[in-house]
């Protein structure tokens, strides 16, 4: 309840910022970003399960950085949605048109 009032309070007076994690692979050639998090400590702490899940992907080159940032316009960006896949140019999820 602590966090969710800290949230409110900070919206409110304009404090939008919040810990995010942003991973780049190579391949695929992709920039995430997971969050927010309350902490920098919070946010080390998922840091891993997310390393992990993407290298069972078979991501490579993968690297991390936990910065405190304002809500990323785009949480997944990649240059490789631009060729369609089943049928589909983007992914539904995408939220470009």
């Amino acid at each position: 309840m602590k966090h969710l009032l800290g949230r409110f309070l900070a919206s409110i007076l304009g404090q939008n910022k919040a810990w995010w994690v942003e991973i780049k692979t190579s391949q695929p050639a992709c920039t995430y970003y997971f969050g927010p998090f309350d902490s920098e400590p919070e946010a080390h702490a998922a840091k891993g399960g997310y390393v992990e899940d993407l290298e069972q992907e078979g991501a490579q080159n993968i690297q991390t950085v936990v910065q405190l940032c304002s809500h990323p316009e785009q949480l997944t960006i990649t240059d490789e949605w631009d060729t369609p896949v089943g049928g589909f140019s983007t992914p539904a999820f995408s939220g470009q048109p």
